[in-house]
C-alpha cells in the first residue's frame, strides 16, 4: 500500500514536493492543503482549506510542509502535529532547538512522528558535518554556502511591509574557501565568509530607506553579514532573476598522527533550490511513516533517522547494490 501523502503549502517548495512524489511510486499524493486558490498540476488532487486539514487526520500517512520558516512554521508544525506524522524543512539555525521542543512537545501528545529542519542545510550538510568530525575529531568545520538564491531569506524579505517581491542570492567569499582547501585552517567570521546581495521590487509608496534598513538590521538572517540591497522593477527581476539556483560546500580540515593532513569536502551545485530541497523531505517522509509503523513518536532531526529508512529498497537489496 503506497504512504498518503499531505502537502501543506502549495509555492516553489510545494510544486517541487508533487513533482518529487511522481519519481516515488511507493507513495501517492491525497490532497494539496492551503490557504490560497490554486490549481495542481493533476487536477484530479483534492486541494482543502488549511484550516480544515484536521478532517483528513485518518486519510494522510505524512504531511509534508512546505511554508517558510520565518513566519508560517512555527506556527503550522506543532499545529499540523496533533493530526498528522509531519516534515518541515525550517531553516532558521539559531531557532531549531526551540523549533525542535516544540514539535516535539505536540508529536509526544498527539501519538505523532516529527522530523524537522529537512533539506541540504540544515539536512544533508548536517549529516556531512557530523560524519567529518566523527572520523576527524581533530580538525575544522566550514560550510560555504553559494552562489545561489536562498528560499528562506527571500521569504523573510518579502515579509517586510513595502515589498512587492524579492530574491536573495548568498555568496561564499573566495579567498576563504581557497584558504581553507590550502589547509591553512583560518578563523573566519560569518561576515568573512559570506556576502548576502538583495534585489527588492517596492511596493508603490514604499519607503526605500526603511525597507533596506530592515533588511540590513534583521536578526539571524542579514545582521551579521556585509549586506547590498538593489532596487529593482517586477519586471527585472523576472527577466534577470527567475531561476532559484543554489548549492554550497562543507569541508572539514584534520589530522591523524600528529602529521597526516586530511582535507573533506561535500559539494551540491543546484538547478533548482526547491526542486532539490523537495526530494530530500519526500526521502525522510518515508522515514517518518517508518518511524510510525514501528511505534515511535516524537520529533526527530536527520541525525536521528537510519540511512535505510529513507530508501524503498528493502535491507536486502541495499547490502547486495549498495555496500
Amino acid at each position: 500500500m503506497s504512504i498518503r501523502i499531505g502537502i501543506a503549502g502549495y509555492g516553489n517548495l510545494g510544486r517541487g514536493a508533487e513533482a518529487a512524489l511522481r519519481q516515488n511510486p511507493d507513495m501517492r499524493l491525497a490532497a494539496v492543503f492551503t490557504r490560497r486558490d490554486i490549481q495542481p498540476a493533476d487536477k484530479n488532487t483534492p486541494v482543502v482549506p488549511l484550516a480544515r486539514a484536521a478532517e483528513w487526520k485518518d486519510k494522510i500517512d505524512v504531511m509534508i510542509l512546505c511554508g517558510g520558516s520565518a513566519s508560517d512554521l512555527p506556527e503550522q508544525t506543532p499545529m499540523l502535529a496533533q493530526w498528522f506524522n509531519v516534515v518541515d524543512s525550517f531553516d532558521t539555525h539559531a531557532k531549531i532547538p526551540a523549533h525542535f521542543a516544540a514539535v516535539d512537545a505536540a508529536c509526544r501528545a498527539a501519538g505523532t512522528v516529527g522530523i524537522i529542519s529537512v533539506g541540504w542545510d540544515p539536512g544533508l550538510f548536517s549529516l556531512n558535518r557530523l560524519y567529518a568530525q566523527a572520523v576527524l575529531p581533530e580538525g575544522k568545520d566550514y560550510t560555504f554556502w553559494g552562489k545561489g538564491v536562498s528560499q528562506g531569506h527571500s521569504d523573510a524579505i518579502r515579509r517586510i511591509p513595502g515589498v512587492q517581491d524579492a530574491k536573495q542570492y548568498t555568496l561564499p567569499v573566495q579567498s576563504a574557501l581557497d584558504a581553507v582547501r590550502a589547509g591553512e585552517n583560518p578563523v573566519l567570521s560569518v561576515r568573512q565568509k559570506h556576502t548576502r546581495e538583495c534585489f527588492v521590487v517596492l511596493e508603490k509608496g514604499a519607503d526605500a530607506a526603511r525597507v533596506e534598513r530592515d533588511i540590513k538590521t534583521m536578526p539571524d538572517y542579514f545582521a551579521d553579514y556585509d549586506t547590498t540591497v538593489h532596487f529593482i522593477s517586477q519586471e527585472e527581476l523576472q527577466t534577470r532573476h527567475a531561476g532559484i539556483p543554489h548549492g554550497g560546500f562543507v569541508l572539514r580540515s584534520g589530522v591523524t598522527g600528529g602529521a597526516n593532513k586530511h582535507l573533506i569536502e561535500y559539494r551540491l551545485k543546484l538547478d533548482s533550490n526547491p526542486q532539490f530541497t523537495a526530494g530530500v523531505l519526500v526521502a525522510y517522509a518515508r522515514a517518518a511513516w517508518r518511524f510510525k509503523q514501528a511505534g515511535q513518536t516524537g520529533c526527530r532531526t536527520v541525525f536521528d533517522v537510519p540511512p535505510a529508512y529513507l530508501s524503498p529498497k528493502t535491507g536486502e537489496e541495499l547490502r547486495a547494490s549498495l555496500l
